[in-house]
């Protein structure tokens, strides 16, 4: 946990820095990679919570650590100026209200947090469970700042 913590708050204290190095579309090229790689691995964890695999604890397990670690990287692929230069989704409102769109993003790291440490009990239920909790802070995010 305080390691997590702590690996947090470095990149937060170096995404600064580091995104004035490079051009927009890079940055938004970088938040599409994280959210393919996140969705890669959420579709996988949604056929087995609705039945259409096999369930399987251990590689829920794994795909929930996955996106545990990635969740915490997608802040810095919307730095200030990534609203343009290349084709993306992201709404213009991540700008201009971004104090929500932090909340929404803490709330979904704290929600993949959630989901890998109770996919480590093997508690099928609570695993399902969390998973839908996890499900909502994606909605809740993509419903107000992702474009159809």
């Amino acid at each position: 946990m305080k390691a997590t913590f702590l690996s947090a708050a470095v990149l937060v204290a170096t995404a600064a820095p580091a995104l004035a190095q490079h051009k927009p579309e890079q940055v938004i090229h970088y938040r599409q990679s994280a959210m393919t790689l996140i969705g890669w691995n959420f579709g996988a964890l949604s056929a087995m919570v609705k039945g259409k695999t096999t369930w399987d604890a251990k590689e829920f397990a794994m795909r929930a650590d996955r996106i545990a670690s990635l969740a915490p990287q997608v802040l810095e692929g919307f730095a200030p100026g990534s609203d343009k230069g290349a084709k993306t989704e992201a709404k213009a409102g991540i700008w201009t209200s971004m104090d929500d769109f932090k909340s929404k993003d803490s709330n979904l790291v704290d929600q993949t947090k959630a989901l890998a440490d109770v996919a480590h009990t093997g508690d099928e239920a609570a695993m399902k469970a969390q998973f839908k909790k996890t499900a909502q802070a994606c909605k809740d995010c993509h419903d107000k700042y992702k474009e159809d």
